[in-house]
């Protein structure tokens, strides 16, 4: 318990650092209940972490229905993520960057965040536990599942707020699809 307590602390704050200090100063949105917690933010000033949490009840109550594992650390990686976005929030703005370096570091630092807790069975979100149990359902990779439920949501959001910067949202949430895909096929150490 106590490795995944770690593991959900690292990916909490990798998602936090990369969201506040790469993401939102760019007014781009990340897949997910996070991208989904960004745009009520854009359109109607929610908070971000609140938002998250609280959109994260469908998604959990599946969970703990289907695999208590997946629902319990995911309930503890969501609530933790929603507080570290919460938290890192002064980071928005203290790092002045090209957009397409901040796409990019943005979307490797939440990937690595994503990554690692998806490799270890932890969520740190609805969409990502949706994810992990279509994963073990499907036996598909988390990261292709996740990848493919970001990109829809990228889309709606383009189409909704027809923002054409969002087109920068489709490079976050494939780096953070490619780095979530690589770091969950990775084989464990021995």
């Amino acid at each position: 318990m106590l490795k995944k307590l770690a593991v959900i602390g690292f990916g909490s704050t990798m998602i936090g650092i990369g969201v506040n200090g790469f993401i939102l100063p760019f007014h781009l949105i990340n897949g997910g209940m996070f991208g989904i917690s960004i745009v009520f933010n854009y359109l109607w000033h929610f908070s971000i972490g609140l938002t998250f949490v609280f959109l994260n009840i469908p998604v959990y109550l599946l969970a703990y229905k289907t695999d208590f594992d997946y629902f319990f650390y995911g309930m503890i990686g969501a609530v933790f993520s929603g507080f570290m976005m919460e938290l890192l929030l002064p980071l928005k703005g203290a790092f002045h960057l090209p957009i397409i370096s901040s796409v990019i570091l943005g979307g490797l630092i939440v990937g690595t965040g994503v990554g690692t807790m998806l490799r270890n069975q932890i969520s740190p979100g609805g969409m990502d536990l949706l994810a992990l149990l279509l994963s073990k359902w499907t036996k598909i990779n988390v990261g292709i599942i996740a990848y493919a439920i970001d990109t829809v949501i990228i889309m709606s959001s383009l189409i909704l707020l027809q923002e054409p910067r969002f087109l920068y949202s489709l490079l976050i949430v494939s780096i953070v699809g490619l780095i979530t895909t690589f770091l969950t096929s990775l084989r464990p150490i021995q």
